[in-house]
């Protein structure tokens, strides 16, 4: 492991020489990973892509992407753009890029079954905003506003993140 992994303790996600306080998976974390088990998945993994809503934030890094209204990810197994970024219209099961909350107002994609994305094991592992300390996620990994942004500005594609098979349960940090 390097200082430039992101590498998932008990203590929060260790990145550049700091601690970041997290949420992972309402479930955990898991070797098995499914479609909508609520788990994070374990293994080590890269990041793929950086993605920002400019009407909210500033660009973080010269190599993210703008979220526009019609940016989608495909969460629907049998679709061919299944695990993938799509546009709208997409009538298959998908989720909304630009949402009305602040969850995704910054975006890291992983790797997790990405590019040859395999129906039914797992969609849109990201990190991304948490919506409050402790409240785990479906399955990505959530952090404090600042904290999304430090991370994202320092990132680049490729940095690995490392996810032992070993957490349980929603949040693996304490409070901030």
């Amino acid at each position: 492991m390097s200082p430039a992994d992101l590498v998932l303790t008990p203590q929060g996600v260790r990145f550049r020489g700091r601690v970041f306080p997290c949420s992972i998976g309402k479930t955990g974390v898991t070797t098995a990973k499914r479609e909508g088990d609520k788990a994070t998945p374990a293994g080590v993994h890269r990041v793929t892509g950086l993605w920002y809503r400019p009407d909210r934030i500033s660009r973080p890094a010269a190599w993210a992407r703008p979220i526009g209204p019609a940016d989608l990810w495909c969460d629907a197994p049998g679709h061919p753009h299944y695990n993938h970024h799509a546009r709208a219209p997409l009538a298959a099961s998908h989720e909304r890029l630009r949402r009305a909350d602040p969850l995704y107002d910054l975006i890291l994609t992983t790797d997790w079954n990405w590019p040859d994305a395999v129906p039914g094991r797992g969609s849109a592992i990201f990190l991304h905003q948490w919506r409050r300390p402790c409240h785990g996620t479906e399955g990505c990994i959530a952090f404090a506003r600042a904290d999304l942004i430090w991370i994202a500005e320092r990132a680049s594609p490729g940095t690995r993140l490392i996810v032992p098979a070993r957490a349980q349960g929603g949040e693996v940090t304490a409070q901030p």
